[in-house]
């Protein structure tokens, strides 16, 4: 019979690994297996490690709760396919059981072929498990992988082991499990604290943001720029994740009320704007009109003046709107250019005839500069006084000759009038009236000391000519000043 060759081809196999219960029968085969000794590969650290959990119990190593392994790696669950009958085996009814620490558990028949293939089937269910197990530890260890998912996969898995239809090393497999338990829950609290983290980074952004906009609501007037930031901010607003609703909600109102109250801020300012451009509009217009009126006033000094003042006022006013201020301003300008044009026409035509002017005023200096007042003095005169009269009729110079020519003909009138001067004090009526009275008193006090003398009354000597000295002294500075005129 099948079971009955598959038993005895175990039987001659030279380690057949046994029961836990120390080669007592196997049930339903009526063999009694012996646990084969260990040769000195065997008990290599290998071999203990790839030994099910009853060869490690014989061999005496402490066996690990969970608990203490649940920080430190646990080793690799070997793949049960590679050697099945290593961790369980198929009775002669095609009973297939699986060796745990507390002994042999019936895990399923097979009856669809040879014990091997039931023994196979089984241990590839197990790696099946395996497999999934050794995947959630390797994404806990990589990050890769959800904790949560993890948690909860390996939770199903620690359920089903105690009852799990599968041939596999179950105690390598729960020290798995029971480590990425440890790991998924370790990795659930670092999500945890990570969200947090990022909550509270995120919840700091808002903030900084509110305030940011606030600040900008009180007391920016860069209105674009800082309508342009407002933006900015919503943009980025909208990035920010992981706030909860709660904050996020008093945080977007403060925000919000901070965009709102800048809005209404540069409202109010492009309002006032609007008022005082249409006043500026209104005085611009005024200032248009008075320029225009001005362009065909010959009365260039008074009118230059006012289209200065004009231009001041023009600043002062403010800016219009803005097509209204640029259609004003050429409007005003060209007031400004048509009057000065025409002043500027007008003083070339002046400069031209003051050049002229210079001209005839050289030849008069030049016709002045014969006049010889040394000579006949009253002809010098009349000589002066007719080019003097001609000077005058010729009109204006340029400026900058002015003093020039007028020097060239003051010096010619100074040197006729000094000669003028000279005569007249040299026949001064009063001078001369006064040189004769002075000599007349000195002859006359001469005349009483020549009579005191004669009649010896020597008081009225040293009285006469003390008198008669007095004038004589008077007399000649009279005829001094006289001769020096």
């Amino acid at each position: 019979m099948r079971a009955g060759n598959w038993g005895r081809e175990t039987l001659q196999r030279p380690y057949c690994i046994g029961p836990a219960n120390g080669g007592a029968p196997v049930a339903g085969t009526g063999v009694r297996w012996e646990e084969p000794a260990m040769s000195e590969q065997d008990s290599t650290p290998e071999a203990v490690a790839m030994a099910t959990p009853v060869e490690v119990a014989a061999e005496g190593v402490v066996e690990e709760t969970p608990k203490e392994t649940a920080q430190a790696t646990p080793p690799a669950v070997p793949v049960a396919s590679d050697h099945p009958d290593r961790w369980g085996r198929v009775d002669a009814d095609g009973t297939v059981y699986v060796k745990t620490e507390d002994g042999e558990r019936a895990v399923g028949s097979w009856q669809a072929g040879e014990p091997v293939e039931g023994l196979a089937h089984f241990a590839r269910r197990f790696d099946d498990l395996r497999t999934e197990v050794e995947l959630h530890v390797s994404r806990l260890k990589s990050g890769a992988g959800d904790p949560k998912h993890a948690l909860t996969s390996a939770k199903h898995v620690k359920e089903q082991l105690a009852e799990a239809a599968v041939v596999g090393d179950l105690k390598a497999l729960a020290a798995r499990v029971e480590y990425v338990l440890v790991q998924a829950e370790a990795g659930m609290e670092k999500a945890k604290e990570a969200k947090e983290a990022a909550r509270a980074q995120s919840v700091a952004r808002k903030q900084a943001l509110v305030d940011e906009a606030e600040s900008i609501a009180n007391e920016s007037t860069q209105w674009k720029v800082a309508g342009d930031r407002l933006r900015q901010i919503l943009d980025e607003w909208k990035t920010i994740r992981g706030v909860d609703r709660k904050t996020d909600e008093q945080l977007w109102r403060r925000f919000s009320k901070a965009r709102d109250a800048f809005n209404r801020r540069r409202g109010s300012h492009f309002a006032d704007l609007d008022r005082q451009r249409s006043v500026a509009k209104t005085s611009k217009q005024s200032l248009v009109e008075e320029a225009e009126k001005l362009v065909d006033s010959d009365d260039w000094g008074t009118t230059a003046g006012r289209y200065k003042e004009l231009m001041v006022e023009w600043k002062a006013a403010g800016r219009a709107p803005k097509e209204a201020d640029d259609a004003l301003w050429q409007r005003f300008r060209a007031a400004q250019d048509a009057f000065f044009q025409k002043r500027s026409e007008a003083f070339s035509e002046r400069d031209a005839e003051f050049t002229a002017n210079a001209k005839l005023k050289e030849e008069l200096l030049a016709e002045a500069e014969g006049i010889d007042p040394a000579g006949d003095l009253e002809t010098a005169r009349n000589q002066l006084y007719k080019i003097q009269e001609r000077w005058d009729a010729i009109g204006k110079v340029p400026r900058e000759r002015i003093r020039e020519l007028e020097g060239k003909l003051r010096a010619i009138e100074e040197r006729v009038r000094g000669a003028v001067d000279a005569q007249w004090r040299r026949s001064d009526p009063e001078a001369e009236a006064r040189v004769a009275q002075f000599r007349e008193r000195v002859e006359q006090f001469e005349a009483q000391a020549a009579k005191a003398r004669a009649a010896g009354d020597k008081r009225r000597i040293e009285q006469a000519e003390a008198q008669a000295a007095q004038w004589r002294e008077w007399l000649a500075a009279a005829e001094q000043a006289l001769a020096t005129r």
